[in-house]
């Protein structure tokens, strides 16, 4: 048996190291297709020619959940200290800085918005457990706003659960409820992001490297510039097998025939396909799927295949799943020194701080130094993202789409009140995200395929795009754990999947979180 995997992001990663660790499966029997020529998917991170550095955005960790990535992480040495594991690395380095945010939301005044209040009305908690309590059935395909009235999308609780997690109110009610539920541990610490666990370096740095290195020590084939652009299929006792990989005449390798007992685990769809990056004077692209063919093997194999879901359900609204990021790069210690000073934060411990008033709804996080692997020592980076890029700015009167990154440090200082000398030296590179928010579109719950389709005899799906009862998509764990999923069930490994830990049926969470909504 031999198992190919569509797509070089953690989902393959995580699936392939699964197969070697629980399926003794030999590494040299594995081989992961990416059209691009980096590996990691959307945990990315990079320095560019010219000293700068770039990251589309990091995945917030927590030891209180991602059952099934700490439980992969718990085998994966660690590439900067390979006496540990990444687990023990991250634990530790938690540890030495605890996140507890004193500046989580500033007003246009620049003060620190009291926020030890969600500030909700009674017709608010009504509304908000009424919410959380609907079954997925009755929510069905509905908007946040269809069960939240306008009112509640000016609490506190709602500015800082939305930045938190990239939420709009025109989102998947179900999304926002298995949210509620998932992660009802964070609740009562939402205003310091208590909970959030961080790892030493960007993740890209700290969890795909390592985990490639692995994966490569062990035989698994890593092929970049090869697009697979078609499945072949055979009818085989009313079940479908993939039996040929068609690839772009202009791949690494040509096209694959698969024999009888072939395994093929697919990465369909991308939260951050047809990214663009932009410069200080110049803002990305808008580049869109027909730019990029990200979606397209997705919809020509769904076609016609209901159980391989419905990618139109995800894909169609740009406006509605699009919003912006942007990595600075420091090369004077100024801007951190009067950050750290405004908040009352040392750099890594204060998590999100969000312009709660700014037009853009513009957030920024001052990671732990040095933040990449090869980081000078003179040089700090620190990450920032906008909910509303198409919207004019406050201090800069154009949309964040349309700025360079000098435009955006503009924009951040005017909300600070900062001296524009703060970035001296500073570099700004902007990012755009057509789809990165695409997977809290209002969807059925057939419009995402099973990790194992009922009528797949050799096809897993591994993405954010797959069906996995009550967990959270736009997290790495569920990545992780749809590619657990589908490897288990194809290779029929009898080892139990760690459940999700449900926080929601604690008496002592529910007790803290009914405090939390009553202050």
């Amino acid at each position: 048996m031999k198992a190919h995997f569509i797509g070089g992001g953690i989902g393959s990663l995580a699936g392939a190291a699964f197969m070697i660790r629980d399926g003794g499966v030999n590494g040299q029997d594995i081989t992961i297709y990416e059209k691009q020529p980096l590996f990691g998917g959307s945990l990315d991170g990079a320095r560019l020619p010219d000293g700068s550095y770039t990251l589309r955005g990091g995945r917030m960790l927590t030891t209180d959940h991602y059952e099934c990535t700490w439980g992969l992480l718990s085998s994966i040495p660690s590439q900067a200290d390979p006496s540990r594991t990444i687990r023990e690395e991250t634990v530790a380095f938690n540890q030495d800085y605890k996140a507890h945010s004193q500046a989580r939301l500033v007003d246009r005044n620049r003060h620190k918005v009291d926020v030890s209040s969600m500030g909700f009305t009674m017709h608010d908690r009504i509304e908000l457990v009424r919410l959380a309590e609907a079954s997925e059935e009755k929510l069905g395909d509905s908007r946040i706003t269809d069960w939240l009235s306008p009112a509640f999308f000016e609490t506190n609780f709602w500015y800082m659960w939305q930045t938190t997690f990239a939420f709009q109110p025109w989102h998947s009610a179900v999304e926002l409820k298995r949210y509620l539920h998932r992660f009802m541990s964070e609740f009562p610490r939402i205003e310091t992001l208590a909970g959030v666990k961080r790892t030493v370096y960007n993740q890209y740095d700290a969890i795909v490297r390592p985990l490639s290195s692995w994966l490569s020590e062990r035989g698994v084939r890593f092929i970049g510039e090869a697009a697979v652009t078609d499945m072949d299929f055979v009818e085989e006792g009313g079940t479908l097998r993939v039996s040929r990989l068609v690839m772009a005449p202009d791949s690494a390798v040509g096209s694959v025939t698969l024999a009888a007992d072939d395994l093929v685990f697919f990465q369909n769809g991308s939260m951050t396909d047809a990214s663009s990056l932009g410069s200080m004077t110049a803002p990305p692209k808008p580049l869109t799927r027909s730019d990029s063919q990200g979606w397209a093997l997705w919809e020509k194999i769904a076609k016609g295949r209901p159980e391989f879901g419905n990618p139109a359900a995800f894909n169609s609204s740009i406006p509605e799943s699009y919003w912006a990021s942007f990595t600075a790069t420091c090369r004077t210690p100024a801007f951190f020194d009067k950050m750290e000073a405004f908040t009352g934060n040392a750099a890594g411990t204060g998590g999100l701080v969000t312009f709660k008033d700014s037009r853009w709804l513009m957030s920024v996080v001052l990671y732990h130094q040095p933040h990449f692997i090869d980081q000078p020592g003179d040089v700090q980076v620190f990450w920032g993202y906008a909910l509303h890029p198409d919207r004019i700015g406050d201090f800069v009167a154009k949309p964040m789409s349309e700025c360079g990154g000098a435009e955006i440090l503009q924009e951040l200082c005017g909300h600070l009140n900062f001296e524009r000398g703060v970035f001296d030296h500073a570099t700004c590179v902007p990012c755009r995200m057509p789809y990165i928010t695409s997977m809290f579109m209002p969807r059925k719950k057939t419009d995402r395929p099973l990790p194992v389709p009922k009528i797949s005899k050799n096809l897993g799906f591994i993405s954010q795009f797959v069906e996995v009862a009550d967990d959270v998509v736009f997290t790495v764990e569920y990545s992780v754990r749809a590619a657990q999923t589908a490897v288990y069930e194809l290779m029929n490994i009898k080892k139990v999947i760690p459940p999700i830990t449900r926080h929601d049926k604690s008496l002592s969470v529910i007790a803290e979180s009914l405090e939390k909504a009553f202050a």
